[in-house]
């Protein structure tokens, strides 16, 4: 790769170009059972799980799932949480050479029934408290057999010990039948034996989903070498540490892009140790902080901002702390302040989205950080700023466009979208939709976001979702979600609402309606109502119009 302006910024030892191992993520799982066999590889509420028996577990489901009919190129549905169940499911899938399709158990049956038909997922393995909802959906879908995963199946206390970290919901007493089985089954019916490896560098391995402008959910596709090669990107990143003996929290849900790489494929590759969490929020981090003093902590700036209002967090000697992984929305100036302050530790920022699978660039390791920026392009990875209009004209250093990402970690394309994909990814190059800049040393700033996504708490929302919901409320006729600012999650959900003539609504009245079809994190926090929204010459809603409003709000 030649030279660009952001290289002078690596911080040494990190090279511009990498050659890389052509070996499955699933393959490194293998591969540091072998290497570091004693090693805790998840740490699950107190149960360590070794690389070794990671491994064996693995072997375990790769042979039931063959068992059930699962072969190369179909695809495996794994709606879970972080468990140990989903580390196996996800690495038992890449190792005979099938799909993993990543969905949100926080979903509802019709965003769940739109995901599994059009990934053709054709089993599905989740909570056991989610298996009526699967069953329900199963006859409008192609999944032929749901696996069921109990909460304490790898616990070594009385699961009544576990409702105060998980919430007792969680936990469903299930009974197997033709259709339905139980994970802890499987994994004891069959011989650990290695399994070959199928999985194929070029060939798909995993379909995440992710919203658009036109709110219709398109499954990214990513290969084995994108997963492979993003997780040596980002352990190229770090070059004075070595495989084995480190630990983080896994924050990140793994279902989500950021947590698919840094809590499962990068963990695994480097032997390193993920203390599990299933439901994140600051007091569970700080308990699991203070009793096993993890190197790395992963997370969103809401989980940051929550820790640094604990006074015992501020009180802790933290020099522990190696570094702190931040994604999906940018950190306060304050926050980066404090955690240094604390701590004496880097604050890597990383941005990049699934399409990058999806690290594109981080903050320099032990190297300057830049309030503001999202850090510089990884290994083998270039940037450009281009024209809004256009996007074919690079634009100089300095000046704001839409942010182009070239790299051997974009994407295959969208499942079954070719002309999205074409939009998308254009000559190897994969246009974000987001607005932004290069510095003189290379550091990449993102200003806005061409698409109206809003990222609440760390979530990706698309408005136009919302707003499809809201009009089939039969006493609603127009609406309009948009993001505000709120100051805890970043951005929040407001929705501007008109009234059909002669009804009446109330604002809790459309917070019920929204929680019956969307998943939580997507119902909208306030509702403001309208005598009409504001409209183009040709009557389209000014979504952005009542952003910029609200944003005027906030600052005056």
């Amino acid at each position: 790769m030649e030279e660009r302006i952001w290289h002078k910024s690596y911080t040494e030892g990190v090279p511009w170009s990498i050659d890389y191992d052509e070996l499955t993520v699933s393959g490194g799982l293998a591969r540091s059972a072998k290497e570091f066999p004693n090693q805790v590889a998840l740490n699950y509420m107190g149960r360590k799980i070794t690389y070794s028996e990671l491994d064996d577990l693995v072997n375990r489901f790769a042979r039931a799932l063959m068992d059930l009919g699962i072969k190369e190129g179909d695809k495996v549905a794994t709606i879970l949480p972080n468990i140990p169940q989903m580390i196996i499911a996800n690495m038992a899938a890449f190792r005979i050479g099938a799909v993993v399709v990543l969905n949100n158990p926080l979903y509802t049956e019709r965003e769940l029934q739109y995901q599994l038909n059009d990934s053709d997922s054709v089993i599905a393995i989740t909570l056991s408290v989610l298996v009526p909802r699967i069953e329900k959906i199963m006859p409008e879908t192609k999944v032929e057999k749901v696996i069921g995963c109990q909460v304490n199946t790898f616990l070594g206390f009385p699961k009544k010990q576990l409702f105060p970290l998980v919430r007792k919901e969680m936990y469903r007493k299930l009974e197997p039948t033709d259709k339905v089985l139980r994970f802890e089954d499987l994994i004891k019916k069959y011989p650990a034996d290695p399994v070959e490896e199928k999985g194929e560098w070029n060939e798909l391995s995993t379909i995440i989903y992710t919203g658009g402008t036109t709110g219709v959910s398109k499954g990214v596709m990513l290969s084995h070498k994108n997963i492979s090669v993003n997780v040596q990107q980002f352990a190229a990143w770090f070059p004075d540490l070595e495989r084995g003996g480190i630990s983080l929290i896994g924050t990140f849900p793994v279902f989500h892009a950021a947590g698919f790489t840094a809590c499962q494929n990068f963990f695994c590759w480097q032997a390193w140790e993920h203390i599990m969490i299933p439901r994140p929020d600051s007091k569970a981090m700080l308990e699991l902080i203070k009793k096993y003093k993890p190197d790395f902590l992963p997370g969103v700036p809401t989980i940051f901002v929550g820790l640094l209002a604990e006074p015992e967090f501020r009180e802790l000697d933290l020099s522990f702390i190696k570094g702190f992984f931040s994604g999906a929305a940018p950190l306060a100036a304050d926050t980066i302040r404090d955690l240094k302050e604390l701590t004496g530790a880097t604050i890597q920022e990383i941005y990049g989205q699934t399409e990058t699978t999806p690290v594109a660039t981080i903050t320099p390791w032990k190297g300057k950080m830049k309030p503001g920026t999202v850090g510089i392009p990884v290994s083998d990875t270039d940037i450009k700023i281009v024209d809004l209009d256009t996007g074919e004209k690079e634009l100089p250093q300095g000046e704001v466009g839409e942010i182009a990402i070239y790299g051997p970690q974009n994407m295959m394309g969208y499942y079954k979208k070719p002309e999205e994909t074409a939009q998308a990814l254009r000559d190897g190059w994969v246009y974000t939709g987001d607005i932004g800049y290069l510095d003189e040393d290379g550091y990449l700033s993102v200003v806005d976001r061409k698409k109206d996504m809003v990222i609440a708490g760390g979530y990706n929302i698309y408005p136009v979702e919302i707003d499809d919901v809201l009009f089939e409320h039969p006493k609603i006729l127009e609406a309009c979600a948009v993001g505000v600012p709120d100051k805890y999650r970043g951005e929040t959900l407001k929705a501007f609402i008109v009234i059909k003539e002669g009804e009446k609504l109330t604002e809790e009245e459309v917070i019920a309606y929204c929680r019956e079809t969307l998943a939580p994190y997507k119902v909208p926090k306030n509702i403001e109502f309208v005598a009409e929204l504001p409209k183009s010459v040709v009557g389209k809603i000014l979504r952005r119009e009542l952003r910029d409003r609200e944003i005027k709000k906030s600052e005056g």
